[in-house]
């Protein structure tokens, strides 16, 4: 029962979530902030997954009130179309490559991942743990080996994360922020710094929204020296706020 219980918690990791008890007041999310900003907040109604996903939706026209993205390319082109106000740089990540507690395919670098046979999962080309795993291949010169094993392409991390943990695949590219929860279940390789890619998350009221004192009044919190002591925690870079 207790591994069943385990099971069923690491699948809800893969899948887009909403909570809060913040009535109507909703913030769309990146799947990687999931553990932090209710920590941030607990009062809005969160909604968290890709964030090419949620764009779509806020355009789309859901009800939507703050916009926090896992990449500047989603908010700036919201943005650019009145869709949002002006974003915000909050947090930066790192990726890192993931591996089962057990490693069964014994991986040990980066470089093992072009090693014929192993099961490699990444981020789909459209959200943003997609485009900066394939960003960080090409600086390494091995993105033809590593996608000739790719077995998946998730729509958000929190599915890498699941699949891997679960055993499902012998590596997954992932923020390190998102390898904390599961520490018991992975093993972290870590990926030299200069090939890291610039990680920025960004953050925007949007337009529409008529809730603008509550808007503002979270864009403060996460911002704040409290929100950013408790980013730091959960393993976030902190930008110079401008």
């Amino acid at each position: 029962m207790k591994a069943l219980a385990v099971l069923f918690a690491l699948v809800a990791l893969a899948l887009p979530s909403a909570t809060g008890a913040g009535g109507n007041f909703t913030v769309f999310a990146a799947a990687s902030l999931t553990e932090v900003f209710p920590r941030i907040d607990k009062t809005p109604r969160y909604s968290f997954a890709g964030s090419d996903q949620l764009a779509l939706q806020i355009r789309q026209g859901a009800p939507v009130d703050v916009y926090a993205a896992a990449s500047p390319k989603y908010a700036q082109l919201l943005y650019h179309d009145g869709l949002v106000r002006k974003p915000v740089t909050f947090a930066t990540n790192k990726l890192v490559v993931i591996v089962p507690k057990s490693n069964p395919a014994g991986l040990h670098t980066i470089y093992d991942l072009r090693r014929s046979g192993v099961k490699v999962v990444i981020g789909d080309r459209g959200v943003p743990i997609g485009s900066y795993t394939r960003q960080l291949l090409d600086t390494l010169g091995i993105t033809d080996a590593v996608m000739h094993n790719v077995v998946s392409q998730e729509t958000d991390v929190k599915s890498i994360v699941a699949k891997v943990a679960l055993g499902e695949a012998d590596a997954g590219f992932v923020y390190v922020t998102d390898a904390r929860p599961v520490a018991s279940k992975v093993t972290k390789i870590q990926i030299p710094a200069w090939a890291q890619p610039s990680i920025r998350y960004q953050l925007a009221m949007v337009s529409s929204t008529p809730r603008r004192v509550e808007a503002r009044s979270f864009i403060r919190k996460v911002t704040s020296k409290r929100g950013r002591l408790l980013l730091k925690r959960a393993g976030f870079g902190l930008p110079k706020l401008k």
